[in-house]
C-alpha cells in the first residue's frame, strides 16, 4: 500500500550526451533541463515501483520544476524525492535536485498508478483512431 513519506534517492554523473547543447536544448555544455526532468521521473517512479500490485506501473503526468543552477560535464547530480501525497490513483511528490556545488532544481511531480495492460490497451487503441 502506498503511504506518503515514501523516498526516492537517485544519482547520475553528468556526461556528455546529458548537456543541452548535446539533446538540443540549449547551445551551452551543462546539464540539459530534459536530462533533470528524466532524472526526476526515473527517482518517483522507481521509489513507488517496489510498493505497487501484480501489473500496476505509473505514468507521469505533471511537473512543476525550477531549473535554478547549472551543473556541468563530470559533476555527481543527486535527485530525492518524497511521496507528499496519495490521492487515490495520484501521486504527489516534492523534488530536489543538487550536485556538490548545491541546489540545481526543485519542485513538484504528479504520477498515477495504472494497470499497465488496460493502459496499454488504451493507448493502441488511440494510436489505431484515424487522424482529423
Amino acid at each position: 500500500m502506498l503511504e506518503t513519506g515514501v523516498e526516492g534517492v537517485k544519482k547520475v554523473r553528468v556526461t556528455g550526451g546529458m548537456l543541452a547543447s548535446a539533446v538540443g536544448s540549449g547551445m551551452l555544455p551543462v546539464f540539459a533541463t530534459p536530462e533533470m526532468i528524466l532524472l526526476i521521473e526515473m527517482t518517483a517512479s522507481e521509489s513507488v515501483a517496489p510498493l505497487l500490485g501484480e501489473g500496476q506501473s505509473t505514468v507521469g503526468a505533471r511537473l512543476d520544476v525550477r531549473h535554478s543552477a547549472p551543473s556541468v560535464e563530470g559533476a555527481e547530480v543527486e535527485c530525492r524525492t518524497r511521496l507528499a501525497e496519495v490521492d487515490g490513483r495520484r501521486l504527489a511528490f516534492e523534488v530536489e535536485v543538487r550536485d556538490e556545488a548545491g541546489a540545481v532544481g526543485s519542485g513538484t511531480h504528479e504520477r498515477f498508478v495504472v494497470d499497465g495492460e488496460r493502459f496499454m490497451s488504451k493507448a493502441m487503441e488511440r494510436a489505431a483512431r484515424p487522424r482529423p
